[in-house]
């Protein structure tokens, strides 16, 4: 590209686009990449703020800015159809999804890629969920022009799998056990239920059985094994999580045989959590022991895992410890999860 004065420019090609921002009004490109610049195009451009302008000249071994920014459109994507993209306006490619589903983002690869600088990725954060038609990624170049080589290597260090993939959610079935002698003897309303019913709703996910029993482990873990029997996806045992010797919801669960990820998690509301993976006729059915704070929470623990065990993501102990960092809720008045920093 070449530095030319904007009187000087009449009958040149426009390397990039021309913004024009209008405070409360609009901010937009005023003329596009490629608009052949005419005499009555001056005093619009100068009016914007353009004494100078760059012209297009083709140089070998170097990238417009469109074209780099569909190289990191494709880093990003892989080609994949979880992906729709945009055509470049102002150098820009924005990423939206084409499907529901759990968000998973390479973060060491994309670490990687904004390492090299005069280039970005920036995507909204993984591991929750998204929509289809919802924008969850960006792409440009810093400057109009990038050497090939600078490209190249921006693919070798994102490696070969697409920096982002949408897992859709495949668990579509749910038993819940609610635990508490007060609840089972009817002296207080069951409040669980109704929640969980909600929260699993949004996924499109149906309770086939709900089992409300007193604190005895052995009517709890006899209910886990048959609701596994049962084959449901997954299996919600709400109530006595605490360290209340009246609260026995733990040891029911581990005396199914399920496999213990952990008794706890960094995040509050819902530091008592529980996750457990159940193996059972060939398959891995998660066991979720909820704390109380599900009931009259807002957003706890449960709302950060749900999505991913949805998405048949087997979690690890050491996947629950990194929700330590923006573990802590705000309870905000108005809740705007998952446009907030909770969990992330």
């Amino acid at each position: 590209m070449k530095l030319v004065r904007t009187e000087d420019a009449v009958g040149h090609v426009l390397c990039h686009d021309i913004t024009q921002i209008i405070p409360g009004k609009t901010k937009g490109p005023v003329f596009k990449k490629g608009h052949i610049v005419t005499e009555g195009d001056i005093p619009v451009l100068l009016s914007v703020g353009k004494e100078n302008l760059y012209i297009w000249e083709n140089h070998e071994g170097m990238l417009h800015e469109e074209d780099a920014a569909k190289i990191l459109r494709d880093i990003c994507t892989g080609g994949s159809d979880d992906f729709l993209s945009s055509d470049p306006s102002e150098g820009k490619i924005s990423i939206t999804a084409a499907k529901d589903g759990l968000l998973k983002v390479r973060t060491d690869a994309l670490c990687a890629v904004n390492s090299l600088g005069r280039m970005m990725i920036a995507t909204v954060n993984a591991n929750l969920p998204v929509k289809e038609g919802e924008c969850v990624a960006g792409t440009r170049i810093i400057p109009l022009v990038i050497e090939k080589e600078a490209m190249d290597e921006a693919k070798r260090v994102a490696g070969d799998e697409p920096l982002m993939t949408i897992l859709p959610f495949a668990i579509e079935t749910a038993g819940i056990v609610t635990t508490g002698s007060e609840v089972a003897s009817g002296r207080i309303k069951d409040a669980f239920g109704p929640i969980l019913k909600d929260k699993l709703k949004e996924y499109g996910v149906s309770v086939t059985s709900q089992k409300i029993l007193p604190d005895n482990p052995g009517p709890i873990t006899e209910e886990i094994m048959d609701l596994a029997r049962s084959g449901v996806g997954m299996i919600l045992v709400s109530g006595g999580m605490s360290v209340d010797p009246d609260d026995r919801t733990p040891k029911a669960i581990k005396d199914t045989g399920a496999r213990i990820v952990s008794y706890g998690a960094p995040v509050l509301p819902g530091a008592m959590f529980l996750l457990a993976y159940l193996d059972f006729d060939g398959r891995s059915v998660p066991v979720v022991g909820l704390p109380g704070c599900v009931m009259y929470a807002k957003r706890t623990v449960f709302d950060l895992v749900l999505p991913r065990i949805l998405a048949k993501e087997e979690l690890t102990a050491k996947d629950l410890a990194l929700y330590g960092e923006g573990g802590m809720c705000r309870n905000c008045d108005i809740c705007r999860f998952p446009n907030c920093g909770f969990g992330k």
